[in-house]
Order: C-alpha cells, then structure tokens, then sequence
C-alpha cells in the first residue's frame, strides 16, 4: 500500500507546479507581445519578467501599481487574468 501511495505521489508532484492552461487558439489569434507588455506597464504594472508558458498564457513576475510583488497569468488573446498570486 505504501509504494502505491508513493508512486501515485511521484506521478502527480510535476501536475501540481503546472501553471494553467490558458487558450488553444492558434497563435496568430494572440495579442502582440510587446504591445500586452506596454499596455501592462500604462496600468501601472512594473514587469521584472515575461514569458509564454507552456499551457499557452502569458505570465509576468514584477510588481502592481500597489508596488505588490505578483505572478499573473494572462490568456494572450483576451488579455484577461487566468490565475493571479500577490503578495503583500
């Protein structure tokens, strides 16, 4: 019993860092992503990192205009929020 415990761990630990899935649309369909960036930044937005992540969103790390440290995903053809962590 205990090794399939362990086991059923191992096969969901990497499922449980996994960021959201966010669009299926096809990339041309996407936002630009420079322009995403400067409209983030025209709210107030400090980005210390942006990046595409694999379940298709858009995530910056930096700061809201609160100066709260954050982690936001965004679906890149709506803009809209997915999944938000702020600290502070």
């Amino acid at each position: 019993m205990r090794k399939l415990l362990l086991l059923a761990l191992a096969v969901a630990s990497p499922l449980a860092f996994a960021g959201p899935e966010c669009t299926t649309a096809d990339k041309a369909q996407w936002q630009d992503q420079t322009k995403f960036q400067e409209n983030l930044k025209t709210q107030g937005y400090e980005i210390k990192k942006f990046k595409v992540t694999k379940g298709n969103c858009y995530e910056i790390y930096g700061f809201d205009k609160d100066k709260r440290k954050v982690e936001i995903y965004f679906d890149p053809v709506s803009g809209k929020v997915v999944k938000e962590e702020v600290e502070g």
